[in-house]
């Protein structure tokens, strides 16, 4: 019960920024204003949009607007890999921002029996919640906060996050490529591609067990 409302607490401190700076965030960096504001940066666009992700796990950036601009820029490829390690390093700080609380910390937040279950959780499926929920808007940091204060394996962690960072980003960045907006299609696509893709992942990672 206790993990579930620091889950909930999360989700609420995230939600927080979105209340207070949302719109002008949605103004600033949504449509045609990303793309320009990309343009504007000249040749370290790239490196703004990498940081601009990143800072999503405390600012309400609208990572999808950004990652379709990128792709309206740099073309699908370029505009995907930009897109994929901005959202590959966001997850990457919230989860080693929250492990680094260090296990004594994370049994006074969750207590002991919550936070077995959560290692449990972690250890075995969590790879699927930490994939699916990329695509998914508040939820990708809380649960890879969680994950972290859980101790996930770190090599297992690093896998399904990027199983769920770079299908989204290639897919929003090859939507902003083609000129079209389609965020039923992306949404959908950018939901199904990482759980396929974990679940490949880890039949072949069993196969390759001794």
């Amino acid at each position: 019960m206790r993990l579930l409302l620091i889950f909930l607490a999360f989700a609420a401190l995230l939600l927080v920024p979105f209340f207070i700076w949302g719109d002008a965030f949605e103004a600033a960096y949504a449509g045609e204003s990303s793309v320009r504001w990309l343009r504007g940066l000249g040749a370290w666009g790239w490196a703004a949009a990498v940081g601009l992700l990143v800072a999503d796990l405390v600012l309400p950036v609208p990572a999808t607007a950004v990652m379709t601009a990128l792709g309206f820029v740099y073309g699908a490829l370029l505009g995907g890999l930009v897109g994929a390690a901005g959202s590959f390093l966001a997850g990457a700080a919230a989860y080693g921002l929250a492990r680094a609380l260090g296990r004594g910390a994370a049994v006074r937040l969750a207590g002991e029996k919550d936070l077995v279950r959560a290692e449990r959780f972690f250890n075995h499926a969590g790879g699927w919640a930490v994939a699916a929920s990329r695509w998914m808007p508040i939820l990708p940091e809380a649960v890879a906060c969680l994950a972290g204060m859980a101790r996930m394996p770190a090599r297992r962690f690093f896998l399904s996050l990027a199983c769920g960072s770079v299908p989204m980003a290639f897919t929003f960045a090859a939507l902003g490529s083609a000129g079209r907006e389609r965020p039923v299609l992306a949404l959908g696509a950018s939901a199904l591609v990482p759980l396929v893709l974990w679940f490949a992942v880890r039949r072949l990672a069993r196969g390759r067990r001794p």
